[in-house]
C-alpha cells in the first residue's frame, strides 16, 4: 500500500501554522516569524499568484494600496501582501506600487504556502509553484475569513474584504 501525505487547507477556525517570511530590513534582507506577525494582533493577509503579474499588478495589490487606511480603521495591525517570490522582488514591487504602508512577505521557497495547502501549480506557465490567490483574516494567530479566489480576483480583493471587516 502507498502512503500519500493529504495536506488539508486551513479552515476558518485554524490556528496559523508556524513560520518564517522574508522581508526587507533597512539594513537588507531580513525575516519575520509568523508569532512576530500574527499573536495579539489582527491581521489582514493576502497573497497573490506572482509579484508583477498582470491581475496582482493592475487590481489586487493596488486595490489594498488604495484601502489600507480604511482597513486599518477597523482595528486592523497589520495588512500584508504575501508571494511566493524572493524578498528582492517583493521590495521592488511594492516599491514600485507605492505599497509603502502594507507589510510585503516574501514565501520564496513556498514554504508557508505549502503549510497553509494554498499552493497553485503554475508549472504549466513556468512559473513552478505559487500559491493560489486568498486573502484572509486573523486574529491573535488564528483565521476568522478565508477567501480562495478560484479564478477571477473576487472574495480577496480589498473591498470584499473590507466589507467583511
Amino acid at each position: 500500500m502507498i502512503k500519500t501525505e493529504v495536506v488539508m487547507t486551513i479552515q476558518v477556525g485554524d490556528k496559523i501554522p508556524q513560520g518564517s517570511f522574508g522581508v526587507m530590513g533597512e539594513k537588507g534582507p531580513a525575516g519575520i516569524t509568523t508569532a512576530e506577525l500574527f499573536d495579539g494582533k489582527k491581521v489582514v493577509l493576502f497573497a497573490v499568484p506572482g509579484a508583477f503579474t498582470p491581475t496582482c499588478s493592475m487590481a489586487h495589490l493596488p486595490g489594498f494600496v488604495v484601502h489600507v487606511d480604511a482597513i486599518k480603521a477597523k482595528g486592523v495591525d497589520t495588512v500584508a501582501c504575501m508571494s511566493v517570490n524572493d524578498v528582492f522582488v517583493m521590495d521592488a514591487w511594492g516599491k514600485a506600487s507605492n505599497a509603502e504602508h502594507l507589510l510585503m512577505l516574501a514565501d520564496g521557497n513556498g514554504t508557508f504556502t505549502a503549510a497553509l495547502g494554498l499552493e497553485l501549480d503554475g508549472t504549466g506557465y513556468g512559473m513552478g509553484t505559487r500559491s493560489k490567490r486568498f486573502a484572509m483574516i486573523v486574529e491573535d494567530g488564528v483565521v476568522t475569513l478565508l477567501n480562495v479566489d478560484a479564478g477571477a480576483l473576487e472574495g480577496s480583493s480589498a473591498e470584499a474584504i473590507l466589507a467583511a471587516l
